[in-house]
């Protein structure tokens, strides 16, 4: 039986609070490095890839988490993953050794982040719309965790200076709790009503097959892990870049949230794009501005206002990725498996998610230095816009069901 009061405007906004939590959440991990790696056994490369195992947790599961939920419901999987989400920060709370930290921070919290973040929250939503307003839409969804990271990173900084970080891992282990509730508006309508791209005969490992086959796919995937290799490092060691400058540490807290703010900015803005020209030109576009972005930067002197500066320009295309390339995925191969493929494209997100994370922290305490790690960030930006360029992006032509 249907529900009548899951309309679209209702799956929008719980999404959106849904992604505003997890994303938000997420993003205080830079503010934690210090704190933990001064209060606990854990030093900058043991955080580093717990950091980084929780990338590849996610990754590696959000095309599982996606299947069951196209299988057996998405408001379920969903509710599943808040709830080891909260399970896991709560747990966090408590760390002392590398060991804890990899099974609450690295295992329960990418195993959580799988069910509550983006490849099954904005299918969920992209299947209440139509084609005109899918981009869009998925811009507004992807907005949410910049929101989130805007309005929580500041809040976690806050409890972290006056209360202590396992006092700021429980609060949010109690604000991600609220995502178990909300959970009951994402039901998938394509489980009731079959997407007219995809033909009712085709099953879920005859989808995966045809994507695998697919050369536009296989780019599509290799270069958003470059999306996943800057965005991970920036967002767990900028802060301890910018105090290694000598700046104050609000200065990087500050940097976190302006990235947050512009990122609300950018994702609306190239979404709606999106709606307008080819996703696959747009994402070319973002990834060398990316590259210019992070050369210049580090290239100019590092003083409070050029990082100011820099989180601004970098915020505008932090997550500009995240609606066009789940709008490619959609438009190329339809809507009824649009999280389990969106869930494929994430796993290469996540692997340079990991590089990006763990790397950081194994060059840091190498050298002393991001220097390298960074130029690496701006080569790979190159890469990924050239592997972007080429993508044939028309809707797949099915054969069509034997005996037609």
């Amino acid at each position: 039986m249907k529900s009548s009061w899951r309309t679209p405007a209702v799956v929008l906004t719980c999404g959106t609070i849904i992604l505003f939590i997890s994303f938000g959440a997420r993003n205080i991990f830079g503010l934690l490095l210090d704190p933990m790696t001064e209060s606990t056994a854990l030093d900058v490369g043991d955080f580093s890839l717990a950091i980084g195992v929780q990338a590849v947790i996610w990754g590696l599961t959000t095309p599982i988490t996606a299947s069951l939920a196209e299988r057996y419901g998405t408001a379920r999987m969903i509710a599943l993953g808040g709830v080891i989400y909260a399970a896991g920060l709560a747990l966090m709370a408590m760390v002392q050794t590398p060991l804890h930290m990899n099974l609450t921070a690295g295992l329960m919290l990418g195993l959580g982040l799988s069910a509550t973040g983006f490849p099954i929250i904005l299918a969920a939503i992209t299947k209440r719309v139509d084609a005109k307003r899918r981009s869009l839409f998925l811009g507004i969804g992807s907005a949410a965790g910049s929101s989130g990271q805007l309005a929580l990173v500041p809040m976690g900084q806050y409890i972290i200076g006056g209360y202590g970080w396992a006092v700021a891992a429980l609060v949010f282990a109690c604000l991600v709790a609220i995502i178990v509730p909300l959970s009951s508006a994402m039901v998938d309508p394509t489980r009731e009503a079959v997407d007219p791209n995809a033909p009712p005969q085709q099953k879920l490992g005859e989808a995966v097959r045809e994507a695998l086959n697919h050369r536009g796919f296989l780019l599509l995937t290799t270069g958003y892990f470059v999306c996943g290799y800057q965005v991970m490092f920036l967002g767990t060691h900028l802060p301890n870049f910018i105090t290694e400058t000598g700046q104050n540490p609000w200065v990087g807290a500050t940097a976190l949230s302006l990235i947050g703010l512009f990122n609300i900015v950018g994702t609306l803005t190239w979404g709606a794009l999106g709606g307008k020209f080819r996703m696959k030109y747009l994402l070319t576009s973002i990834y060398l501005l990316r590259s210019a972005v992070l050369a210049i930067y580090i290239l100019l002197p590092i003083t409070a206002m050029s990082t100011y500066i820099f989180a601004a320009a970098i915020g505008l295309l932090w997550l500009a990725t995240v609606p066009l390339t789940s709008g490619l995925v959609a438009r190329m191969f339809g809507l009824r498996y649009m999280a389990t493929l969106t869930g494929l494209v994430f796993f290469s997100h996540q692997l340079g998610s990991f590089a990006g994370a763990w790397l950081g922290g194994v060059f840091f305490e190498t050298t002393g230095t991001y220097d390298m790690i960074w130029w690496i960030g701006v080569g790979l930006g190159l890469v990924a816009a050239a592997l972007h360029y080429p993508i044939d992006d028309k809707p797949v032509v099915r054969a069509q069901a034997q005996g037609a």
